[in-house]
């Protein structure tokens, strides 16, 4: 497992070069002016080149490519040119809001998506099995912007019981995870579901109800487990897309998370922070992609990694 793990990192280097190459491109052939954005309408065009020199924003562009490489290998991804402030400290001051959000989110969606996977699948063709699909299908379909808006109406604005926005306490992460967790929770329930209906029709599954087991019991000791594989895949996918910023949810509900700097980053044209927000994503979703494989080994003892 260990050779394994290193052979992951050592492939992910060229990933996340790649990564940095394409953002560094598209940012710089974005159309306007950081410099032009984050200082004052009528400075002067000499004022304007010497704060370009001074940030070194003159130098060839590879230079500032793998200047900007260089800093990030030692965790230092420049400074906000509209913040003034060390992008680092920005996302690792953000990062635990986003933390938050995607935990709670990742609850409520495994809560909800795997037990009605498994009704869904014990009572197939039933209604409701129909139901629980039906519900899951609203969830995916639905955009998240739209069901936040929807939420915000009825819980906050109809009924009062849940602030509209912001982040300062719990109660003001309820909506938030319940809008991003009901859309997870609909792929987790439908792949759920499948995944246990083909594990049922296996041989080992009839001998357990054979030996007169309970059917919960046969389904707990004997098929969720061996069907959990692609639902752990996609829950791994889901906590590390969540991690790097669920941008459209934090802000729609004022969350100052990493989704939130990503948008006020290009909307400000502010390269470091954007190249810094990507970067980090890029990261976390790696890492979710090396849990999910290592998960595979505890779930399933026959999956070995050479």
């Amino acid at each position: 497992m260990g050779a394994y793990i290193a052979k992951r990192i050592l492939i992910s280097i060229p990933v996340i070069f790649g990564i940095a190459l394409i953002t560094f491109i598209l940012l710089n052939v974005i159309p306007g002016d950081p410099i032009a954005l984050m200082m004052k309408e009528h400075i002067s065009p000499d004022v304007v080149e010497r704060v370009r020199a001074q940030m070194h924003l003159d130098d060839p562009a590879y230079v500032r490519f793998f200047r900007f490489l260089w800093g990030a290998v030692q965790g230092d991804f420049g400074v906000s040119y509209k913040l003034n402030r060390s992008v680092s400290t920005l996302l690792m001051d953000a990062f635990p809001n986003t933390l938050m959000l995607a935990i709670s989110a990742a609850f409520v969606s495994w809560m909800i998506g795997i037990p009605a996977g498994i009704l869904s699948a014990v009572k197939k063709r039933s209604f409701l099995d129909n139901s629980i699909m039906g519900f899951s299908l609203l969830g995916v379909s639905i955009p998240v912007f739209w069901a936040g808006l929807l939420f915000q109406y009825i819980f906050s604005l109809q009924l009062g019981i849940l602030p509209v926005s912001g982040f300062s306490g719990p109660e003001y992460m309820i909506m938030p995870a319940i809008v991003l967790g009901w859309s997870a929770a609909g792929t987790i329930a439908r792949l759920t579901r499948s995944s246990l209906l083909e594990v049922m029709r296996n041989d080992y599954i009839r001998t357990a109800r054979a030996k007169g087991n309970w059917e919960l019991k046969v389904i707990i000791n004997h098929a969720l487990k061996n069907s959990m594989l692609p639902v752990v895949t996609v829950m791994a996918l889901q906590v590390a897309g969540l991690l790097s910023g669920a941008v459209i949810t934090e802000s729609i509900f004022g969350i100052p998370g990493i989704g939130r700097i990503a948008v006020n980053a290009i909307q400000n044209r502010d390269m470091p922070l954007l190249q810094g927000a990507v970067m980090f994503t890029t990261v976390l979703v790696i890492i979710g992609n090396l849990v999910a494989d290592i998960l595979y080994s505890i779930l399933d003892p026959r999956i070995k990694y050479d």
